[in-house]
Parts: C-alpha cells; sequence; structure tokens
C-alpha cells in the first residue's frame, strides 16, 4: 500500500528550525513500514502552502495517510487532516502522536476527517493496520487505536509495548524515502530509550511511554551513530531520551564504545540531577559529550514538590558543580510562571541560576498538556475547561493564563553567563582528565571567541596530532586557517576531515567554494 506518513508544524512556530523538524517517532514508524515492505513516504509539511500540499497528495495517491500530532500542532495537523480528506475522499486518515493519544475521542468526534487514532507506541500497531487494510481484512481488532463506529468511538484492548528496541530499524536509512524532510539536520537526533521513571505532574511522557523505561544496546545506538556519520556526514549528534543516564551502566558501555570504535563525533544528551556523578560524566566527556541539559525547573523548594519534581536545589547544585568540574556545557531547563509562585519563589530560581551558572539554558512558562496530572487536576478544580484545546487557538496554553511575567527575570540571570576565569577552568580539566579532545575542542573555541588564535590553533592542531583520525580537530584547525586567509592550509585540512568523513557537507563545501572563489 501507499503511505504517507506526514507532520506540520503549527504557524506561529514555522521559523524555528528544530520545531519544523519530524517528530523522531514519525521517521520510526517510516522505517517499519519501508521494512515491510509498503511504499512508504515520509513529508514534512511544516511551511508548505495548502495548494503544495494538494499537489502531493494528488501526485502520490496515498491509500493511507498518518498525520502526528502534538499539542503545539493540533489545530494544523487537523486542518491538514480535512485538506486531505477533501483532497483524496477514499484514502484513510489516521492520526498519532502524544497530543492525539490522549485526545483521542476529541479527534473522532462527529465531522472528523479522522479515521482512526493510534495509541501511544506506534510502530506495531500501525504496520498490523496497514497489512490488515492491504490485505482487505477487517482491522477493527486491532490492538491500540480508536475509530468510530456507528456514531460512537471504540477502543480497542491496549498494546502491549515493544520490549526489545533493538529490533527496531534505523529510521535515516529510509529518510530518501521523503520530501521537505531536511536531510543534514533531522538524522542528528537520535533515541536510545523509550520511557521515563520520574512522574512529574507537568509531562505527559509516562503517560505515553509508560514509566519502565526501555533501552537500547549500547551496541545497537553506536552502530546507527556511525551509520549516520558515514551516510550523511553528520559529527554532532543530539541523544534525545527523557534521561539519557538512567541506566548508569549502560550509559558507561555506550562511553566505552565510542572511544573503542573511534567514532570520534561530539553530542549533547538530556538527564537528571540525581541520575549523574563524577565518573559518569568523565565517561562521557571521553566519548565526545560537549553539553547535558538538566531539568531544573525551579530554585524554589516549594514549586518543586508543587511540580512532583522529586529533587532538591542543593542536589541542583552538587551536580551542576560536578559537570563543571569535568568540563562539560551545563544547559537547564526552567519553568516560571507557576500558579501561586510568588517573589520568594522567583528569587530562589535567580540565585540557583546565578550559583551554578549555566552555560545556556531555556525558560517555558508552565503550560497544560493532555495527558498530564496538572491537566486533570487544573479541570477536575474547575481552573479550565475540559475541551480548551480544541476551543483555544494558541499553540501553548499557560496555566496563569498568559506567559512573561517571571520568565523575562530568570532569562535575565541566565543571560549574566557563566562566571570569568575559563582559562584556570580548562587547566584543572586538563589536570583531571588529561588529554580529552573534547576539552581541546571547548578550549580551542573558546579562545578563538576571544580572539586568540594562536591558543586555538594550539588546541586544535594537539587534536590532530593525538587523534589524526578525529576529524573535529582538522575541521576547527582548517576554519581557523581560513579565518586567517591561509587558504591552502585551510585546503589541506578540510581534505583530511573529507578522507575520514567522506560526506561532510561543510568541508566540502568549503572546499567548493575555494575552488569557485576569487
Amino acid at each position: 500500500m501507499k503511505i504517507l506518513l506526514t507532520y506540520i508544524s503549527g504557524e506561529p512556530d514555522r521559523s524555528d528550525p528544530y520545531i519544523n523538524l519530524l517528530p523522531s517517532g514519525l521517521c520510526y514508524l517510516h522505517a517499519v513500514l519501508r521494512e515491510a515492505g509498503h511504499d512508504s513516504l515520509l513529508a514534512n509539511f511544516s511551511g508548505w502552502s495548502p495548494q503544495a500540499i494538494r499537489k502531493q497528495l494528488a501526485s502520490f495517491k496515498p491509500d493511507i495517510i498518518g498525520i502526528s500530532q502534538w499539542t503545539h500542532n493540533r489545530h494544523a495537523s487537523l486542518e491538514t487532516a480535512r485538506l486531505a480528506r477533501r483532497s483524496n475522499p477514499a484514502s484513510i486518515i489516521i492520526m498519532g502522536g502524544g497530543h492525539a493519544t490522549f485526545r483521542y475521542h476529541e479527534m473522532l468526534a462527529d465531522g472528523s476527517p479522522v479515521d482512526i487514532v493510534v495509541l501511544g507506541e506506534g510502530e506495531e500497531t500501525l504496520r498490523e493496520l496497514t497489512d490488515r487494510l492491504a490485505q482487505g481484512v477487517s482491522w477493527r481488532d486491532v490492538a491500540g487505536i480508536a475509530f468510530r463506529d456507528s456514531g460512537r468511538v471504540v477502543v480497542t484492548e491496549q498494546r502491549v509495548a515493544r520490549s526489545a528496541l533493538d529490533t527496531l530499524p534505523f529510521p535515516a536509512r529510509y529518510l530518501e524515502h521523503s520530501v521537505g524532510v531536511d536531510g543534514e539536520l533531522q538524522p542528528e537526533f537520535v533515541l536510545t530509550a523509550r520511557g521515563c521513571p520520574s512522574a512529574c505532574s507537568f509531562c505527559s511522557s509516562p503517560g505515553f511511554w509508560g514509566r519502565r523505561v526501555r533501552f537500547r544496546s549500547p551496541e545497537d545506538i553506536v552502530a546507527e551513530i556511525l551509520y549516520i556519520r558515514d551516510r550523511f556526514g553528520l559529527i554532532y549528534f543530539s541523544l534525545r531520551d527523557d534521561t539519557f543516564t538512567a541506566d548508569r551502566a549502560r550509559a558507561i558501555e555506550f562511553c566505552r564504545l565510542m572511544i573503542a570504535h573511534r567514532v570520534s563525533v561530539l553530542w549533547n544528551c538530556q538527564s537528571r540531577v540525581t541520575a549523574l556523578d563524577e565518573e559518569v560524566l568523565t565517561w562521557m566527556k571521553r566519548a565526545g559529550c560537549e553539553c547535558v541539559q538538566l531539568g531544573v525547573e525551579s530554585g524554589s523548594p516549594r514549586i518543586l514538590a508543587q511540580l512532583d519534581k522529586s529533587i532538591h536545589p542543593w542536589q541542583v547544585e552538587q551536580t551542576a558543580a560536578l559537570v563543571r568540574k569535568v568540563g562539560i556545557n551545563l544547559s537547564v531547563y526552567l519553568i516560571s510562571d507557576v500558579p501561586g509562585e510568588d517573589e520568594d519563589d522567583i528569587r530562589m530560581t535567580i540565585e540557583l541560576v546565578r550559583r551554578i551558572k549555566p552555560d545556556d539554558g531555556y525558560v517555558s512558562p508552565l503550560a497544560y498538556y493532555p495527558g498530564t496530572r496538572l491537566f486533570d487536576q487544573a479541570v477536575a478544580d474547575g481552573l479550565v475547561r475540559p475541551g480548551i484545546f480544541e476551543e483555544a487557538s494558541d499553540a501553548a496554553l499557560y496555566a496563569v493564563g498568559s506567559s512573561g511575567r517571571t520568565s523575562h527575570r530568570i532569562l535575565r540571570a541566565l543571560a549574566a553567563g557563566t562566571a570569568k576565569g575559563a582559562e584556570q577552568r580548562f587547566r584543572h580539566q586538563k589536570a583531571l582528565l588529561g588529554y580529552c579532545a573534547t576539552t581541546n575542542i571547548l578550549a580551542g573555541e573558546w579562545y578563538r571567541q576571544q580572539g586568540d588564535t594562536d591558543m586555538a590553533e594550539r588546541e586544535f592542531r594537539e587534536i590532530t596530532e593525538q587523534e589524526p583520525y578525529h576529524p573535529w580537530g582538522w575541521l576547527l584547525l582548517g576554519e581557523l586557517h581560513a579565518e586567517r586567509g591561509e587558504e591552502q592550509r585551510a585546503g589541506e585540512c578540510y581534505r583530511r576531515v573529507l578522507a575520514l568523513v567522506p560526506n561532510h557537507k561543510a568541508a566540502r563545501a568549503a572546499l567548493e567554494t575555494k575552488k569557485t572563489g576569487p
């Protein structure tokens, strides 16, 4: 069968390159269907006009149209479903994703263009559903779906979650069967686990994936990163698990394999302040981790308890100190505009930010999402209407009704940046770890930003001497030579990058510019 799997970002987010990316789950669905022999096409319609979407639908003529729906794009995805229904009346329209899973009843209301909602994890469900439709046999007992039948919504039995994640195909193997997909940025994002051990009241992840975390093996993750590096030329990755280090032994083994296989890339990950220690961080740094993102949310114990974070500010400080000691960039997620938040709560958050000195961070006003205890409790307390997601046009539905009361104050504290003394910190890191390419990269980039190109060159050149197989050393050295006008030396470095990573686009583009330039 011909299946079109698509995503479209909400109108306010179409200038954000990350929100415009396909959800990783949609890429997994596409890979599973391709491996099952179905003619699946992956389409990112973000930024496309209705006319362009209609033209694509008319050209491909899909039998099934699967649409990924999240809260921020709930209206855009539903409008895409309506457009698809008008353009392809005979197609089966399926909705899936976090928002659709928790609002399936609303997605299947009278007059909706949606035929079926896939609930939760969708690979096995969609494959079985597609197989049944292709065979022309009944699909109404497929586990893990909701659909309309004679004016009522039917929900089938819950599907048992896949336990062996290593059996999933790599999404990057099938990105060529796509339209509108960013081939350079999309493969950067890798998922290595499903589920979250935490139970934060504002997050729907446990409800979608479950609180039991299922892990991919370190060997499988490294194999995927190597495939993407060699196929797409990427040397930077983002591991997007809720808590990458939830299994400490697995995290260390992953790092050990990255080093043993000389993967030689940089990466970042998300973790929890209670799931990191100095040994794990040291392994991560040696394996190329340049940034770890922590869900801090607030510096107020009262607000943390209200959000069910199960952490304390002293733990944040302790972990942040370890991250800085080892020399990994620290990024933090913070939540502002929490109902009941007072001046003392705000002050404690700002003071915590100043003490831990993150390198960057994100501040988001507290928002309601379906499938969260926060939203369910707000409905029970009469604070919000049960149908607010369908009634309101805003991409985000903030708990205080409007955003920004405290977020700007916290952002200013983040913008103050880290303390002075970077050179001394780099010296301490080198004394602690010895030679480490990630330290050299971060130090060299800092010197480069300060205008000290001699020190930057020293840092980058040491990488090429210690690890001549590491593309980052040659790439950064090449960029430095190019900035100095040393074109021949820059070209030599870029050619070394391409000898290691033949599909590295930036190095190839730099050489092409040199050939065609003045």
